[in-house]
């Protein structure tokens, strides 16, 4: 297997793949529109890129054939988005770059690193910059303010939270939330009908789109449960710099 890690390209990797949205959105971000050749149907961040771009598929099965035909320079993937197994095929393609994100120091690395692997140095640092502005400002407008319990669900029929060690838990700790579910595996299966003590139940738009009919079937006060936009405690990438806006609406 060939992965990027390991390889040292003579020239800059001009035609890219890209299988997470968060990353996507990122290289558009770069600069780096015109290099993006292929994409995943989620990747919906901008959203003509996948009215002009090849799309391959999703993040847990792709069009091998298809990717192929596009002949990338390299193909961008992460260590929970895509499998194992299609990480092992892809890599007989092309050079696969593989990000691993739990905290935000991960992400600002992996800006940096694409901006050394894509001559767009300039501008990641300046999204990093951005982002650790942002979360400055932030930890200063929470300072005072009291820490939650909450819960976090992303998934229903079986009802399923986050746990501990994801890039979400570590969002949530940015927030002052404290996840009654740290302390479990990364995704646990729960009951609903016996739910920890907490303050709030957060119900994230994404990967299950929750609506009301779901706070129906929750046995809480309705006042302790909230909707999220899942996309500011999931999506890294430059998606972060805008995300600390959003949490202050919530907060």
């Amino acid at each position: 297997m060939t992965f990027y890690s390991e390889i040292k390209p003579i020239i800059t990797p001009n035609r890219i793949v890209s299988l997470v949205p968060s990353q996507t959105e990122l290289l558009f971000d770069l600069g780096l529109e015109q290099c993006i050749i292929g994409v995943t149907k989620f990747c919906v961040h901008p959203s003509h890129l996948r009215k002009e771009k090849k799309v391959v598929g999703g993040t847990k099965q792709v069009h091998f054939d298809k990717i192929k035909a596009l002949k990338p320079d390299i193909i961008l993937c992460n260590h929970e988005e895509n499998t194992k197994e299609m990480v092992e095929e892809l890599s007989k393609i092309a050079p696969v770059h593989i990000s691993d994100i739990q905290c935000l120091k991960d992400n600002n690395q992996l800006i940096s690193d694409y901006g050394k692997i894509f001559n767009k140095e300039d501008k990641s640092k300046k999204i990093v910059d951005a982002i650790l502005h942002e979360k400055d400002l932030y930890e200063k407008y929470i300072l005072n303010k009291p820490p939650k319990k909450v819960g976090y669900l992303i998934w229903s029929n079986p009802w399923m939270a986050v746990g501990r060690d994801t890039f979400i838990n570590h969002m949530l700790e940015l927030n002052n939330f404290k996840n009654v579910f740290a302390n479990q595996t990364r995704y646990p299966e729960i009951d609903i009908n016996n739910l920890p003590d907490l303050d709030l139940l957060l119900l994230s738009s994404e990967p299950y789109p929750f609506k009301d009919k779901h706070i129906e079937e929750i046995p809480l006060p309705k006042e302790k449960i909230m909707f999220v936009n899942g996309e500011y405690f999931s999506w890294y990438g430059s998606r972060i710099k805008d995300s600390f806006d959003y949490f202050k609406s919530i907060i």
